[in-house]
């Protein structure tokens, strides 16, 4: 990774694999929107920061200095991952599959974001049964009623001590619904000590879901989800209703998720990204039978 700062404004430059509209539009994160000049504005870490790629090889990022760059932005926005490698070992995996060939061509600029395990988990739980406008504008409001204020109009995403100040009731209010229950159970669970976040982060990927599907209401997509996008468990493959579509339609339900290797996660965010935002039918795939 090649980068220079120069007045407020941090520029990375020969990058592959990158592409900012791919990586916040496939429906892994829900706190950045994107602008009218074509950037993308989001808060993570408890910072605001601004992403514009004026070239495919390029990205700006205006909103934080050097120190956060380095210490937290780079790994978020997964900067030094050699997605060309990853990319490889997926092909290895999945063989001769025109099905992965199309999806990665498709989305070759997704890259996973490495984000809070918490605020991944609370997301995931608001996710269930619900569609991403409607997940955003949750997570923004209990962010705006309930997280401490970082800026003028700007707040974190909620501690499990401010999800629990904030009570059923008024979680209900802002439009939580049945998901009020679990995001509560689950914040009791952290502050008691018997879901240690960074713990499950050390499980094996067996042990984390084991671990996340204890909690009430978390069942094993959305103990997936929040683990790939939150604990760096990217051999997770979750399963939601796009996803059962791939495997029943072009794989016959016969792809062997077990073999999928330690990248399955980004290979899952290639096939659900082709078939939430193409409007073309994904091939056959030769080596489906055997899979």
């Amino acid at each position: 990774m090649e980068y220079t700062y120069n007045h407020g404004v941090i520029t990375v430059s020969h990058l592959q694999n990158y592409n900012i509209d791919q990586i916040f539009d496939c429906g892994q994160c829900f706190r950045f929107a994107k602008r009218e000049d074509g950037g993308w504005t989001g808060i993570a870490y408890r910072r605001q920061l601004t992403l514009r790629q004026p070239d495919s090889s390029t990205l700006q990022i205006s909103g934080i200095d050097e120190t956060a760059f380095m210490d937290t932005f780079v790994r978020f926005l997964c900067l030094e991952d050699d997605y060309t490698a990853i990319r490889h070992n997926i092909r290895d995996h999945f063989g001769q599959d025109t099905i992965m060939e199309t999806a990665m061509a498709y989305g070759e600029g997704i890259r996973l974001l490495k984000q809070e395990p918490w605020e991944a988990l609370c997301s995931f739980i608001i996710s269930q049964n619900n569609n991403i406008p409607r997940i955003k504008k949750l997570i923004e409001t209990l962010c705006r009623q309930c997280g401490e204020p970082i800026g003028p109009g700007l707040f974190a995403f909620p501690t499990p001590g401010e999800l629990l100040a904030a009570g059923e009731t008024m979680l209900r209010a802002l439009g939580a619904g049945y998901r009020t229950a679990y995001l509560l159970r689950t914040a009791e669970s952290v502050l008691n000590g018997s879901l240690d976040l960074a713990a499950v982060r050390a499980l094996s990927t067996k042990e984390a879901i084991e671990a996340l599907t204890k909690l009430h209401g978390v069942g094993p997509k959305v103990a997936a989800c929040a683990l790939l996008f939150g604990f760096d468990k990217l051999d997770c493959f979750p399963i939601d209703v796009w996803i059962k579509k791939v495997l029943h339609e072009y794989y016959h339900d016969a792809l062997d998720l077990t073999r999928l290797g330690p990248y399955a996660g980004i290979a899952q965010q290639y096939l659900f990204y082709y078939i939430t935002k193409s409007q073309k039918q994904l091939p056959a795939s030769k080596e489906r039978a055997a899979m």
